[in-house]
């Protein structure tokens, strides 16, 4: 077993204790309080965490870590099938390489699990997983797949099929596109179910991809930077029934109060990227905290490779600093996150029989000074401070 003592536990479920403890046996988490019932024995881990910040796992909830790999160039560039915009059917899982350096970066930061996918070439882009970041097989690795299909709108997907003289080039052609698609998928739907009762039918390997979305299992992970961009992802998920998480969101807080009342999450970001493009002009930190305060449940992200994995606490705490205030930052990197990625029944928060996913801090993981000090995923250290590490700071 693995018994953590004296440290501030954040459980981001509504307590934290400030001399807590955390045991953990078999992976999972057995108890999180301030007196447990429990001895250590000479086999088991103690780690005294007194001064140090407890926390769930951090949680990146729109990435390409493993698809777009650092280092590696356009031959180990695997985000985007840019030669048909509509592709439901393909996988992340068929290309995530948990080798990519950047996994551990990830875990160095406190990163313990990811949301990662296609890009956003495509209309459709196809299906994301949620999965932890340490590894080498990635089936092993997995929480939830498929969690998500990727959509997208605007300028990518405009302009990403110009030169091959195909479709969408205007934004009535993306969301006509998408319509068209739901509605074949729909139709399948219905010819399946009445197969069911005797009829002959023949599976369609392209449309069986969106059963899962059709039936309310995993939300349209939609690619939305522009205000006119959000508002029609938003209608076009009401008029299918769908669930829906707006990814981006960089004019968000313009329409705030529409986003609301939509009741879809936000995965706000990259924030910490150039201004490269017309639809993210508009890209500021106070978006979270605009909308967070109209009542959007609001997660954030680095995009990675846009941004760099590592520095997600660090755009939690400039989010936080421009109004989306601490408790909602750390939110923003835990609890929902998961709960927008729907895995919050394993990840997220520190609570018995969950995952035991945990990063401990020197403090606020959203400060630049703040160092992890140990990485547990599944109940096994990942990583750990060094004293290495820790003469190379003194030094410098």
């Amino acid at each position: 077993m693995l018994f953590i003592k004296n440290g501030k536990v954040f459980t981001m479920a509504g307590k934290t204790y400030e001399r807590g403890c955390v045991l953990i046996k078999d992976g999972k988490i057995a108890f999180v309080g301030e007196k447990p019932d429990f001895t250590p024995c000479e086999e088991d881990t103690v780690i005294d965490a007194k001064g140090l910040w407890v926390m769930p796992g951090i949680i990146e909830a729109h990435c390409h870590i493993g698809i777009t790999e650092e280092k590696e160039g356009e031959e180990d560039d695997d985000c985007n099938e840019a030669t048909d915009p509509i592709t439901p059917y393909i996988r992340a899982l068929d290309a995530v390489n948990p080798l990519d350096a950047a996994f551990h970066n990830a875990i160095q930061a406190g990163i313990t699990s990811v949301m990662v996918g296609p890009g956003s070439t495509n209309v459709v882009g196809g299906q994301f997983l949620f999965m932890k970041t340490h590894g080498r097989v990635i089936d092993d690795m997995v929480i939830k797949e498929p969690a998500a299909m990727k959509v997208a709108f605007g300028e990518n997907p405009k302009r990403s099929y110009k030169d091959l003289n195909k479709p969408p080039a205007s934004r009535m052609t993306i969301a006509a596109m998408l319509r068209e698609e739901l509605f074949y998928a729909k139709q399948y739907q219905k010819k399946k179910e009445k197969a069911k009762a005797g009829e002959d039918f023949e599976e369609d390997f392209r449309l069986e991809a969106w059963l899962a979305v059709l039936k309310g299992e995993i939300p349209l992970k939609a690619h939305v930077h522009r205000a006119d961009d959000i508002l029609t992802a938003i209608r076009i998920a009401r008029e299918y029934q769908l669930k829906l998480t707006l990814d981006h969101c960089s004019e968000g807080h313009i329409i705030a109060e529409e986003i609301a009342k939509s009741g879809y999450p936000a995965i706000i970001g990259p924030g910490m990227s150039c201004r490269n493009k017309l639809e993210i002009k508009n890209v500021d930190f106070k978006t979270p905290g605009v909308l967070a305060k109209n009542g959007v449940k609001v997660a954030i992200t680095t995009d990675h490779p846009v941004t760099l994995i590592q520095y997600l606490p660090i755009c939690a705490g400039l989010a936080a600093k421009n109004g989306l205030g601490i408790e909602e930052g750390l939110k923003a990197i835990t609890i929902n996150a998961a709960e927008i990625c729907q895995t919050e029944e394993r990840v997220g928060s520190l609570e018995a029989g969950k995952d035991a996913d945990i990063a401990i801090f020197t403090g606020n993981p959203m400060e630049v000074f703040t160092h992890t000090m140990y990485t547990i995923i599944d109940g096994n250290i990942v990583y750990r401070w060094s004293d290495e590490e820790d003469t190379m700071t003194e030094q410098q």
